[in-house]
């Protein structure tokens, strides 16, 4: 017998020995072992992102100074490349391989309303601007009713001789069409921060040198600020439908009659029909004004104004909508609800982007910078959310509260490995259904929202988000999160984390990723901290087309760890 024959011999007896043994315990075991290969199979997918691009998110630079880090920069905007400035609009009739222009706030709300302009299914898709007053009452604003306004108020303003106007108004929409009658009528913008004391308004009006304000009644003391800031020459109230009845052009005795008193609606209504319909032209814009912003570090602290420049806030929201991957950016199928104060510059920036991207923006004063996000969604289903970090951690704290069964703690446990051991977002299934239940109800739909900005402040004392509680709240919300690091001298944010960036850490606090593209983030020795070749740590200081002064230290001490990403040192 030849070696062969043997060979097929034993195999011959071992199948055979196989399949005589054979019983019912054999047949599950090979059926499970048969159906797990399946579903490995048939649900493996790709990482979200490749992990060499998590594991170098910023590019540093061949040299560095003496005691300096070396220069990071985000991987979209190389060294030897200028850093991100503007829209690169491209006005009508110009070729499409010129170079476009940088753009302004005019830019943005010309695009709000002219609507998607590649070819596509959305080519000429607007988005909707929505005021949200309780779970029942959402009014929807008409762009050309909106376009009216932002000229009549901002001719009246300039009639009356404006030239400084202070906005002291929650979340609303007559705050962002105030923003845009500066721009468009070439009027100076301060944004204050909103229900603060009276001699802190009257600081603040004072520092900016305003002359005109747009408030609504029942939270600016007009009163006091009359007798206390004489320098006041118009007061445009913002008056609910309630009480637009009562009488709100009376001035108050004493003030001698120098504060010309009206009110939006009147100024909007008294108009005539046709009348600001129109965009002024591009061929008469004159070169945009500055936005001033005050920062308040901690309630009850002194706040610190900061002029942005029309380039400076451009930047920003250009690097907002880059930071996002081409086929997950803002766009009409979107709806953007700013749940923090649009006087901090990172959520008036993200809302300036989706107004730019065509995305659905809804405004709600209630929810500005609420910490609970349930009450600050009411009534409708946000895509797209900017929220506090001490919310986030509310919402954090609350549904990990209720997963107390032994399902849904497993449920949790295999999401959260999907997130951070294979790469992806976790999917519906008809397994992952029972969780649903457990999820925060944020929204009518909840289970819609796909992406949520949060950003810590520097020196605010804002409560710290570690990448375990990102990780959570992924898996509670089924949405991406964003961590940002914001200072008062950088429009928009310094640093924010990876779209696809869902590693978790031992760590008290998430780092807060690489730079955008529109700064560029140094490390500057210290009297206790020194920077060395392979170690970059000490204060961190921002540059770009973003920040104010083009340079801005933040005055805090920072490291870039092995993954080229900032955090705290």
């Amino acid at each position: 017998m030849t070696f062969f024959d043997q060979l097929m011999l034993h195999f011959d007896e071992g199948v055979t020995g196989l399949f005589g043994q054979w019983n019912v315990y054999s047949s599950l075991i090979f059926t499970l072992f048969a159906g797990f290969l399946t579903y490995q199979i048939a649900t493996r997918r790709d990482p979200d992102a490749h992990p060499f691009l998590l594991a170098r998110q910023a590019q540093p630079s061949a040299v560095r100074q003496e005691g300096e880090s070396p220069v990071y920069r985000s991987q979209g905007a190389p060294h030897g490349m200028p850093l991100n400035p503007g829209l690169n609009v491209k006005d009508p009739g110009v070729s499409k391989w010129a170079k476009g222009r940088d753009g302004d706030l005019r830019d943005i709300w010309r695009q709000a309303v002219a609507g998607v302009q590649e070819d596509g299914p959305s080519k000429g898709a607007t988005g909707r601007i929505l005021t949200v007053l309780g779970s029942e009452n959402v009014t929807e604003h008409r762009l050309d009713d909106l376009t009216r306004q932002i000229n009549l108020i901002g001719q009246h303003i300039l009639d009356q001789g404006g030239n400084r106007v202070a906005i002291y108004l929650p979340n609303s929409v007559e705050l962002i069409v105030t923003l845009f009658a500066c721009a468009f009528h070439n009027l100076t913008a301060v944004i204050l921060p909103f229900d603060q004391p009276d001699d802190a308004v009257i600081s603040m009006l004072r520092r900016s040198a305003a002359d005109t304000v747009v408030t609504a009644p029942g939270s600016f003391p007009f009163d006091h600020v009359v007798k206390s800031y004489p320098s006041l020459r118009q007061l445009i109230w913002v008056v609910d439908e309630g009480s637009a009845h009562l009488d709100w052009n009376e001035v108050p005795q004493g003030t001698g009659g120098s504060v010309n008193v009206s009110t939006w609606q009147d100024i909007v209504s008294d108009g005539p029909a046709d009348a600001g319909k129109d965009l002024p032209p591009l061929e008469s814009q004159k070169e945009a004004r500055d936005v001033t912003i005050f920062w308040q570090s901690k309630p009850g602290s002194a706040e610190e104004m900061v002029r942005f420049t029309a380039a400076n806030l451009i930047s920003a929201v250009t690097a907002q909508i880059f930071a996002i991957p081409t086929s997950q950016r803002m766009g009409p199928s979107d709806l953007f609800l700013p749940a923090d104060s649009l006087a901090n510059t990172h959520t008036l920036v993200l809302t300036l982007a989706a107004l730019y991207s065509n995305a659905s923006v809804a405004f709600n004063s209630v929810g500005a910078g609420a910490n609970d996000l349930v009450m600050a969604t009411r009534g409708i289903a946000p895509t797209i959310l900017v929220a506090t970090p001490a919310a986030l951690l509310k919402t954090h704290q609350e549904t990990g509260g209720t997963l107390t069964s032994a399902i849904a703690r497993n449920l949790h446990s295999i999401q959260t490995r999907s997130l951070t051991q294979d790469g992806v977002m976790p999917t519906a299934s008809f397994i992952t259904s029972y969780y649903d239940r457990y999820r925060p109800a944020i929204g009518t739909k909840p289970g819609k929202l796909r992406l949520i900005f949060t950003a810590e402040r520097v020196g605010a004392g804002t409560p710290p988000l570690s990448s375990a509680v990102l990780s959570d709240l992924r898996v509670y919300t089924g949405a991406r999160v964003i961590y940002a690091l914001t200072s008062a001298k950088v429009a928009g944010a310094a640093a924010q984390t990876g779209f696809y960036d869902y590693r978790v850490f031992n760590d008290n606090r998430s780092h807060f990723g690489a730079p955008l593209t529109s700064t560029e983030i140094l490390l500057k020795d210290t009297a206790t901290v020194k920077n060395a070749d392979g170690q970059s740590r000490g204060e961190i200081i921002v540059k770009g087309p973003c920040v104010a002064g083009n340079e801005a230290a933040l005055g805090v001490e920072g490291q870039i760890r092995e993954d080229n990403t900032l955090a705290y040192l």
